[in-house]
């Protein structure tokens, strides 16, 4: 043994000059080419870097968006306020899981073309909204505007009190809006609201614009001079402003009865159903958004509704209903022997709806068979000929 073998070799430090598994991988193609690896490494640092920038700009987006849709959604407080001190004059709440809505398309005639002003805004459509507690059935009941019914002693718009009056039900909105409307509506029926929804029309007119309007097929020609309204029967596209005429109309067509009117409504709502799960529109974010916007816009909801994600459940709810879970009905009435304008209830058949609505079993009440005067069909049923009696316009 040397003197040279009683010395250790140098003690190298950990790690040193030891090639990383990267390092390897990136070496293996071409060894011989030292600067390659620093390169490669720069290059798969700029893609992941780029993939999660984009990755946070667009979730990024997304949340704006989001908080954008949800941030237009108006809560009423005030309404809530309202029925809390009423609270002890209201009906028990349903049995289970079952809950009402009440939807309100609120309505300022004044705004009509060639309407005199200082009428007031005032429920032209009202209907109440009944999911049952195993979510296997719906029933939607249209409350006519013209039906005579006693409102309660209501908070006005000023904060005074307005007294109790027996009147058209729609004057209930006049009076002190939503929680006015809630009220008589469950004085009437005996039925606790649990939500209530309130949809400006003029948003309802833009909501059609927004979806690209709606396809129908008129039944018959329709004049309203009220709304300006006029439509050649057959085929064609209405877009928002011969839509929102359209569900407004009432002189001119057929009878010219509110009911005969709320079945127009209920066709034209199934048929604008129809269009958004149709066109694509559910599935585009490019289309939806501009369409929730507009919708959201136009809401005033509870408190407890007050939200993108509650809306969505409520809405997930009625989407997952089974084929034909969901019905229309309107409240049992016939002409006031009194006054043929106004309308009463049809007894005992109103009172047999209103109990099967608070026990939550199903209704039995069934809409009038056959399309009302000045009705819609679906366009795609329609036939070559009826195609063409109706030149395809926008209205």
């Amino acid at each position: 043994m040397t003197a040279d073998d009683h010395h250790p070799e140098p003690v190298r430090a950990r790690g040193a000059d030891r090639p990383t598994l990267l390092d390897d991988l990136l070496t293996t193609a071409e060894p011989q080419r030292p600067r390659r690896p620093r390169r490669g490494r720069r290059v798969l640092r700029a893609v992941a870097l780029g993939a999660l920038g984009l990755t946070l700009l667009t979730a990024g987006a997304g949340y704006l968006a989001y908080r954008s849709l949800d941030a237009g959604i108006t809560s009423d407080d005030g309404t809530a306020r309202e029925l809390d001190l009423r609270g002890g004059e209201r009906p028990v709440p349903p049995p289970g899981d079952a809950r009402t809505v009440l939807v309100i398309g609120s309505d300022d005639p004044s705004s009509l073309p060639g309407a005199v002003g200082g009428i007031g805004a005032r429920s032209d459509t009202v209907f109440l909204l009944h999911l049952s507690g195993d979510r296997q059935r719906a029933t939607a009941v249209s409350v006519p505007r013209d039906l005579l019914v006693e409102i309660p002693e209501c908070t006005g718009p000023d904060g005074g009190t307005v007294p109790a009056a027996r009147a058209q039900f729609n004057w209930a909105y006049s009076f002190g809006g939503p929680a006015c409307t809630i009220r008589t509506v469950e004085a009437l029926t005996g039925v606790r609201v649990d939500h209530h929804v309130d949809i400006d029309f003029e948003g309802f007119r833009d909501l059609v614009d927004a979806v690209g309007g709606v396809e129908v097929h008129l039944t018959e020609d329709v004049r309203d001079e009220h709304t300006e309204l006029d439509l050649t029967a057959g085929r064609q596209v209405l877009d928002g402003d011969a839509a929102l005429a359209y569900v407004r109309g009432r002189q001119g067509i057929g009878d010219g009865s509110d009911t005969a009117r709320i079945e127009r409504q209920h066709q034209f709502l199934g048929l604008l159903l129809d269009e958004l799960r149709s066109s694509g529109v559910l599935l585009n974010p490019a289309r939806l958004y501009p369409v929730l916007r507009t919708a959201t816009a136009s809401l005033t909801v509870d408190p407890a509704l007050a939200s993108l994600s509650r809306l969505h459940d409520l809405v997930g709810e009625l989407r997952d209903l089974p084929e034909g879970g969901l019905r229309f009905v309107t409240v049992p009435r016939t002409a006031d022997p009194a006054d043929p304008d106004r309308d009463v209830l049809v007894q005992p058949d109103a009172d047999t709806l209103f109990a099967q609505l608070r026990e939550d079993v199903p209704v039995t009440a069934h809409p009038r068979e056959g399309a009302p005067a000045g009705g819609l069909l679906p366009a795609s049923g329609t036939s070559d000929a009826a195609e063409e009696e109706g030149a395809p316009a926008t209205g």
